[in-house]
């Protein structure tokens, strides 16, 4: 149900801007991957790999670039199911495995190219594996499997440890009846945390360059960012219920759970009262599986029958239903202003001609403007970019270097492309001063198309005088 859910209309949302850093990233070889990483983004470094390899197999189109997401929530969906059964029971943990499939949040992260779905399914995946190493406390070979899990999550996304907290709870409930689980646990835990202070340690000096835009949370931002984690509010108060019916049960189970869904969004929250913020809610997806799990032990507590169960769900899907909807559209997954990178390339090809160069300006939220249009266009399709002096990859970066002295660069291009960000009517007017100036003086504006979020316009070579 969550592979469906998540792969319906896959392609129906255009590429955002973190979906076109994936792709741009993971297009180049694996010895620039590691150059960029030394530069930017060292903590996403193991998921370009891993894109890297996968766009070497599958290739490189919407599909392909979301797939391991969607996959990735898929597993998730069976893992909480198989949580469930450990800890509630049968029926508990087919309802579950149900709701996880209907949070609106699932669906919108499993379509999206990022390390968020994969790193909720490795998070999970700890989880489970913990409980069954506080089975066999004894089992050197479990402890040693989860110690990797927790590596692998770091190397995915060092936020997604704040699931540490729950393994604690956890564990020192068990210790209680079996000393043994408290030292493997610490033993593990330890083990895998040693091995990613190098990434901590390059996280820690590019973190002010990557997360500078984020705010400082309030006191608000507790309570607001459950709409946003869950992608509905309707669908959040309905788990959010679900999961405080379950507290009847009182079961040893429940402090995990509880431990799982509320304290990392406290932890993250705290940590963010300094200098960087980390709140973002997709840093918190982690936090849905356990959700899903409670709110499965509180409809199988609340019902007696599978038919109370099904309505239930149905009741919940319906609640959902808009949500899911909306996150289908094609401007569904950007969070500000919209940027049609697919509108833009048609303008383009529509009046394309051999020889035609372009000028990006990426000022503003679109600051992949250049990629996302690069990316629609056809493969086939080269436009000599005017004023760059070296490409993104060329710099180890996610950003280019541009000419300092703009007319050198130019060749009396015939035509070029000019494509801004916004909708404007004098689109050399968002370039920059000594950029504009020189086109300015050569170059006519033959003409302008404007899409949401970005105008293609057309410059046309000055005749001689």
């Amino acid at each position: 149900m969550a592979l469906a859910a998540a792969a319906f209309r896959i392609n129906g949302p255009q590429l955002v801007t973190d979906e076109l850093v994936t792709w741009d990233v993971a297009s180049r070889s694996f010895g620039d991957i590691l150059a960029t990483l030394h530069n930017v983004d060292a903590v996403h470094g193991a998921y370009y790999m891993l894109m890297h390899g996968w766009m070497m197999l599958f290739g490189d189109s919407v599909v392909a670039l979301r797939l391991p997401s969607t996959l990735s929530m898929a597993g998730t969906a069976a893992l909480v199911a198989l949580i469930g059964r450990r800890l509630f029971g049968q029926r508990a943990a087919m309802c579950g495995g149900l709701l996880f499939a209907l949070i609106p949040a699932v669906s919108r992260f499993g379509q999206e190219a990022r390390s968020y779905g994969l790193a909720v399914l490795v998070a999970t995946l700890a989880t489970f594996l913990l409980l069954r190493a506080l089975d066999k406390p004894r089992s050197w070979g479990r402890w040693t499997g989860y110690s990797f899990c927790l590596v692998f999550l770091g190397l995915l996304h060092l936020v997604a440890l704040t699931i540490l907290l729950g393994h604690v709870v956890a564990t020192v409930l068990m210790a209680r009846r079996e000393r043994r689980a408290l030292r493997g646990f610490c033993l593990a835990m330890l083990g895998g945390l040693v091995l990613l202070v190098p990434l901590v340690l390059a996280g820690r000096s590019q973190v002010s360059r990557q997360l500078w835009y984020v705010p400082r949370p309030d006191l608000w931002g507790l309570v607001d960012i459950w709409p946003k984690l869950f992608a509905s509010s309707m669908c959040a108060g309905a788990l959010i219920a679900l999961a405080l019916v379950a507290a009847k049960e009182r079961r040893q189970a429940l402090p995990l759970c509880a431990a799982l869904a509320v304290l990392p969004p406290l932890v993250v929250w705290v940590a963010s009262q300094g200098d960087i913020s980390y709140f973002r809610f997709q840093y918190l997806l982690i936090t849905l599986p356990a959700w899903a799990v409670l709110a499965g032990a509180g409809l199988a507590s609340a019902t007696t029958s599978w038919t109370g169960v099904t309505a239930a769900l149905a009741v919940i899907a319906v609640l959902g239903l808009s949500d899911q909807t909306k996150l289908r559209g094609e401007f569904a997954h950007h969070d500000d202003v919209p940027t049609d990178y697919v509108g833009a390339g048609e303008t383009i090809m529509k009046y394309y001609r051999p020889g035609d160069a372009v000028i990006y300006n990426r000022n503003g939220p679109a600051w992949m403007l250049d990629q996302g249009v690069r990316y629609y266009l056809p493969r086939d399709v080269t436009l000599r970019e005017v004023f760059l002096a070296a490409s993104a990859d060329e710099q180890s970066d996610l950003f280019p270097l541009y000419c300092p002295e703009p007319a050198r660069c130019l060749n009396r291009e015939a035509r070029i492309w000019l494509v801004v960000p916004g909708n404007t009517w004098d689109s050399l007017g968002t370039l920059p001063p000594n950029q504009a100036q020189v086109l300015r003086a050569q170059y006519d504006n033959y003409g302008s198309e404007r899409h949401p979020g970005v105008t293609v316009s057309l410059l046309t070579l000055k005749p001689p005088k």
